[in-house]
């Protein structure tokens, strides 16, 4: 079986899998350099009203580069995983950075989604129609508080997945990341966030990648600034749903395809 099959064949038993060194290095860094003061802005003003539970923030990424490169949201291997298990006219529709601070717990075990998309029938087992693609913009060992996912967990009613974690018959696993790995990961998985026992903040970043006829609203988003939008090939920006930012004035208003620091660890605090 090639890699890629690999990888799916893991994803679907497990409901995650990691793509080892799978970005350049120099580009995870070049977006942690440019995203760090925007960050450590953030804290300032929102250190002591987090927004994912105790000591834990979530932000919307910025799509100004290098924050933004085309190989985060483009990459053939990411996408050929992402296809296999969806369809080809899946699209990006999420781009944020959840950052546990010192002082951050163990989350409740949960899943990533706010309500079934049967109401009437809540436990449904349905075909993926969304993945979480993650990466760190740091070095994430254990004592940074990476994320835990119960293995298979995507393929059972939520009610008993969360029965056999809390009794231990599965258990939670954490998954640490180089820097340069990426985690492609079920959002129906059960998983947690772990507590932050450094002094840096841990940022991971994520881009969820649904079937185009799914939307919700559950996270914010920043718009995609005009000119990086219009640099973006049509076949990108086929892939892409976000808003676009405003044109300057007097210029035309954008196509809309579809409706709709240097080393591996930065400064601490």
């Amino acid at each position: 079986m090639a890699p890629e099959g690999d990888k799916i064949a893991e994803l679907r038993d497990r409901g995650f899998c990691v793509l080892k060194a799978h970005f350049d290095r120099s580009l995870v860094e070049r977006c942690r350099a440019a995203f760090w003061p925007i960050l450590l802005e953030y804290l300032d003003k929102n250190r002591d009203q987090p927004n994912r539970g105790e000591h834990r923030h979530f932000l919307p990424m910025p799509f100004d580069p290098p924050c933004f490169a085309p190989e985060f949201f483009f990459d053939g291997g990411i996408l050929g995983v992402v296809r296999r298990m969806m369809d080809k006219r899946m699209v990006a529709d999420q781009w944020g950075c959840d950052v546990p601070l010192k002082g951050s717990t163990y989350q409740q075990p949960h899943v990533d989604y706010r309500h079934p998309l049967f109401a009437e029938a809540p436990d449904l087992l349905l075909p993926t129609y969304m993945l979480a693609v993650s990466f760190g913009l740091i070095d994430i060992s254990v004592a940074h508080g990476p994320i835990e996912i119960a293995p298979g967990t995507h393929r059972m009613p939520t009610g008993e997945a969360l029965h056999l974690v809390e009794s231990g018959a599965t258990g939670l696993q954490p998954v640490t990341l180089d820097l340069g790995d990426v985690l492609i990961r079920h959002p129906w998985a059960l998983h947690r966030g772990t507590p932050n026992a450094t002094d840096t903040p841990r940022p991971l970043v994520t881009i969820r990648y649904v079937r185009r006829w799914y939307a919700d609203s559950s996270r914010d988003v920043n718009p995609v600034p005009l000119a990086v939008w219009e640099s973006l090939t049509e076949e990108q920006q086929e892939v892409m749903r976000f808003p676009i930012g405003a044109a300057a004035s007097g210029a035309q208003a954008p196509r809309r395809l579809k409706p709709a620091p240097q080393s591996s660890t930065p400064p601490s605090m």
